[in-house]
């Protein structure tokens, strides 16, 4: 519906014009409007308009270099679209090769263990303070045992 736009419409006028479209012909009210706006410079519906809009042109491309009013029309339509991510097959491939993937080398690897480290022994931390809190907040006279594990815990968590 892009290549209908007169002078002077925005995409407001030119959607409600394909709404209008879109009702005659069937009989009822187009309700994808979210999908249509989350998809519209997707790279697959990007190349699909632009393809047609360039097999369609009857104009001779020029030799010289210099771009005809269609041909910078599609480029900066083909500009606004996304990039698409590679396909499973194409990182497939890419590891059959023996390429490493991007973002995945040792150091990423060492960095993450070391804050996985930090994490365990922080929440170790965390259980042991608890652990310490339920026995000095227990009414009841501690055991012996109960008695040498909050002393452990104690000179653990405050000498260090």
């Amino acid at each position: 519906m892009v290549r209908a736009k007169t002078s002077g419409q925005n995409d407001t006028d030119v959607l409600k014009i394909a709404n209008d479209i879109y009702f005659n012909r069937y009989k009822k009210k187009f309700n994808l409007d979210h999908a249509w706006r989350e998809l519209r410079y997707d790279q697959k519906w990007c190349s699909v308009s632009s393809s047609k809009e360039v097999g369609s042109s009857k104009k001779r491309k020029l030799d010289d270099g210099t771009q005809s009013e269609t041909s910078q029309a599609t480029e900066s339509k083909t500009s606004e679209c996304h990039t698409r991510p590679p396909g499973v097959k194409a990182a497939k491939a890419a590891k059959a090769r023996g390429k490493k993937p991007e973002g995945k080398d040792l150091d990423g690897y060492q960095k993450m263990w070391s804050i996985r480290k930090e994490d365990m022994a922080m929440k170790e931390k965390l259980y042991k303070m608890s652990l310490l809190d339920n026995l000095i907040a227990k009414k009841d006279t501690l055991s012996e045992s109960e008695e040498g594990l909050k002393d452990k815990l104690i000179a653990e968590l405050y000498s260090a």
